[in-house]
């Protein structure tokens, strides 16, 4: 059952629960290369085969991740004949980055707002700065 992602809200403990529930579901290493690749592909998407070529995932491996991504609202399907098309779901990712730059980047400023909005990650993200 795939759920509406809704506007934000830092002090929703409902809000909070979805949020962690979107990361938890991007936080396995496959998931996160298929959203990615989701994101190079919008807005047109990519049909599941063509998913699993460039990633090199089986099919109902793949099949699994892209169910739990769709269930989290992170992405979007719909049907092309006999194909499935899948597209990342840039609102419902555009509400969750606006959760955490609000915290991060607003309120406290932790991180200046400029060194996520235009600069590539690092090669190693776990390195101190």
């Amino acid at each position: 059952m795939q759920r509406e992602t809704p506007e934000p809200n830092p002090n929703d403990a409902e809000l909070i629960t979805r949020y962690a529930d979107m990361l938890s579901a991007l936080g396995t290493e496959p998931r996160l290369r298929i959203v990615r690749l989701l994101l190079s592909a919008h807005p047109q998407g990519l049909i599941v085969g063509d998913i699993g070529a460039e990633l090199a995932i089986p099919p109902s491996t793949l099949s699994h991740h892209l169910e739990k991504l769709k269930n989290e609202d992170l992405v979007k399907v719909r049907r092309e004949g006999t194909f499935l098309r899948y597209s990342a779901n840039t609102e419902a990712l555009q509400h969750l980055l606006a959760f955490l730059y609000a915290e991060c980047c607003t309120r406290n400023q932790a991180i200046e707002p400029h060194q996520i909005v235009c600069c590539p990650a690092p090669a190693n993200p776990t390195s101190p700065q």
